[in-house]
């Protein structure tokens, strides 16, 4: 117990010895480092090149650990940079579907620029507003209507071929009856050949080519126009080309793109008989020779005859 005590004695003196003597070297090293001297200059860096290169050891976790942080700082910015690039292609994306989309509306509005029609038919464009999407009649609706001069009866085509004709006007928009609609039948002609022929709708987007004066002379590619007859459009009107299907029975591969119909021009025909029934565009007129009922005598006119 003794020893133990005197051991505690010794102890505690020393280490405040120790304490105090390491406080005054490093004050003193402070003091001696605060000199400003040319020789203690020279001696500290004397001290540095002999001390600095013996701690490379002890310096490299912290030289790893920095490296460390900065690689992460730049991992860090990288991944920002990169949220930010996937949110300006997406924005960029969006825009290039609206250019594509602009530029393909262009490209239709130069085609129907590009059309030759006769110079007598003047036009005026409309926008497909609608489509029915109907399996049993195939119409579109345009955003022009009596306001803008429509007849019932002209014609509409796309930037390339015909498209149907307008049945039914409002004031601000016209129904249009496509070419493949049922209640279609288009008179028209085969060149070279010249061979009259009906095309009749049936809801396909091949509509069959029915009542050719001699098949025999068609051959698929052919051009097919229209011909004018029954002044239900104007003639010389591109309408497509002779195709065949499977079965061998000839078909018509339409010249205007059904599939995109965005807009459409109305050809003014003015030369054309006015249509004021629906049911005169597929009724033939009264033959010559039919005796058509006299109109009922108005009163007035029975008193004329009276007196």
């Amino acid at each position: 117990m003794a020893k133990d005590r005197n051991g505690e004695n010794y102890t505690g003196p020393l280490r405040r010895l120790l304490l105090s003597v390491l406080v005054l070297c490093l004050l003193g090293l402070f003091l001696f480092w605060r000199i400003d001297s040319p020789r203690v200059e020279r001696f500290r860096a004397q001290v540095i090149d002999t001390v600095l290169p013996s701690f490379d050891w002890a310096m490299a976790p912290v030289t790893a650990s920095v490296k460390l942080l900065r690689n992460f700082q730049s991992y860090q910015r990288i991944h920002e940079q990169n949220q930010e690039l996937r949110r300006e292609l997406r924005q960029m994306t969006s825009w290039k579907e609206a250019a594509l989309q602009l530029e393909q509306e262009n490209a239709r509005l130069r085609d129907l620029n590009n059309v030759q029609l006769d110079p007598r038919l003047t036009y005026i464009t409309g926008v497909v507003l609608a489509d029915s999407g109907s399996p049993f009649r195939q119409t579109v609706l345009i955003n022009v209507g009596s306001r803008d001069g429509i007849v019932d009866g002209w014609a509409t085509m796309d930037g390339i071929g015909l498209v149907g004709r307008i049945s039914g006007v409002g004031d601000n928009t016209s129904r249009v009856i496509l070419l493949t609609d049922t209640t279609s039948r288009i008179p028209a002609v085969i060149q070279p050949s010249g061979q009259r022929a009906l095309i009749v709708g049936d809801n396909t987007a091949a509509p069959p080519i029915d009542f050719l004066e001699n098949p025999d002379l068609v051959r698929p590619g052919d051009r097919i126009v229209t011909s004018g007859d029954g002044d239900v459009f104007p003639p010389g009107l591109l309408i497509g080309q002779v195709a065949q299907d499977p079965g061998g029975r000839l078909r018509i591969r339409m010249a205007a793109d059904y599939e995109r119909l965005e807009f459409l021009r109305v050809l003014r025909d003015h030369g054309a008989r006015k249509v004021t029934q629906p049911s005169a565009l597929i009724m033939p007129d009264a033959p010559l020779g039919t005796v058509t009922p006299p109109p009922e005598a108005s009163d007035e006119t029975a008193g004329v005859g009276d007196g």
